[in-house]
């Protein structure tokens, strides 16, 4: 999910003087430029002796590597590819490295000869000397500028700043004046999405609690929840979070455009508050899920009968638990999203039971009928 370099604005203090930096920040910069100064993996002992910080007297050296080890965990998070060196056994040494390959971007220049490719006999330099050139095709920044456009569209407010820095970065290089790279206008989308997200994130990578109001769409009743976040789902274009309702107890799924005022707690920042399920698999957990089990609200157990006269009705079926007389069971907790899929069908799927999902599917039926009608 992580990419090895992420493009990002410069953030205001990088740019102050060092002498007005908060003092977290200088340390990450005398870090990152002592891990960058050695080619080899280096202990810690020998950053201590580099990075003013680490090798404060005043403190224990517990402490001094507890506090490395914060520093190295947030870098990680903003993208920065610290490495931690195994050992013969297989198992992480206390050494460590940061490649200049995987920190350092590439030059991107366009292509003379009108092909994408690197150039690697350019002279060889120390640091951000010895990158390779990327060069790249008319029709390949035309691909570029299009994706930054098919990002635009997705309409979410973090990765549209992402791809806006992008194309604002790699502009200093090439042009995309003839490609329409519009810049990634950001007034349409609600920011609060963006720091819901980046404040759910980092409780799922630290697996600490979270505490959230959640507005529920069937009820339209603002809670507050306190959740074991176990990941971030991004199905048929909306986001979700699944984690483990305390309350409840037991996993569902929020919609992340109805969570607001979300709290990650705070204490033994280092320490997760939990552990997930053993063989839990979040990729295989959201290849499995359907329109209609995603939400927070109230399962309900539908009966559907279906007739074997295609092989579409078959598959569905097959989505099903089975049931008495070619009848099949179903856990609903969106019944708007599974009445449409049943419509889907042409008739071949009927709901039986309960009363209120067979009113809402003959509803539904009726009123698609008539919009044929009209329309012929």
């Amino acid at each position: 999910m992580w990419a090895p370099a992420i493009v990002t604005p410069t953030p205001y203090y990088l740019s102050m003087p060092s002498a007005k930096r908060p003092a977290k920040v200088q340390r990450w910069i005398d870090l990152i430029t002592a891990l960058l100064r050695h080619a080899a993996p280096i202990s810690f002992d020998t950053l201590a002796h580099e990075v003013p910080a680490y090798s404060n007297e005043n403190q224990g050296h517990a402490a001094r590597m507890r506090m490395f080890e914060r520093d190295k965990d947030e870098l990680r998070l903003l993208g920065v590819p610290i490495e931690s060196v195994e050992g013969d056994d297989g198992q992480p040494s206390s050494a460590y490295v940061l490649k200049t390959r995987s920190f350092y971007l590439p030059y991107v220049s366009p292509s003379p000869d009108g092909l994408v490719h690197t150039q690697p006999n350019r002279p060889q330099g120390p640091g951000y000397q010895g990158l390779p050139v990327l060069a790249f095709a008319p029709d390949q920044l035309a691909m570029v500028a299009r994706a930054a456009a098919r990002v635009q569209q997705m309409r979410h407010a973090s990765l549209a700043a992402d791809a806006a820095t992008a194309m604002r970065k790699l502009s200093f290089d090439v042009s995309f004046a003839e490609h329409d790279a519009r810049e990634v206008q950001l007034s349409a989308f609600r920011a609060t999405d963006a720091q819901v997200l980046d404040a759910l994130d980092h409780g799922v990578r630290r697996r600490k609690h979270v505490t959230f109001d959640y507005r529920s769409i069937e009820r339209d009743v603002l809670a507050e929840r306190q959740v074991s976040p176990y990941g971030l789902l991004f199905i048929s274009g909306i986001w979700y979070l699944l984690a483990h309702d305390e309350a409840a107890d037991a996993l569902r799924h929020f919609r992340v455009s109805r969570i607001s005022n979300v709290r990650v707690n705070s204490a033994r920042a280092q320490s997760p508050d939990f552990s997930l399920p053993a063989g839990f698999d979040l990729w295989a957990h959201a290849e499995s899920r359907r329109a209609w089990e995603l939400g927070d609200g109230d399962a309900t157990t539908v009966t559907v009968h279906f007739e074997a006269t295609s092989a579409y009705a078959v598959a569905g079926a097959e989505l099903g638990e089975p049931a008495d007389d070619d009848c099949r069971t179903f856990v609903v907790r969106r019944p708007e999203a599974f009445v449409r899929w049943l419509l889907s069908f042409g008739g071949a799927a009927r709901p039986l039971a309960p009363a209120s999902i067979v009113s809402a599917w003959t509803a539904l039926a009726r009123q698609t009928a008539a919009q044929y009608q009209e329309a012929s």
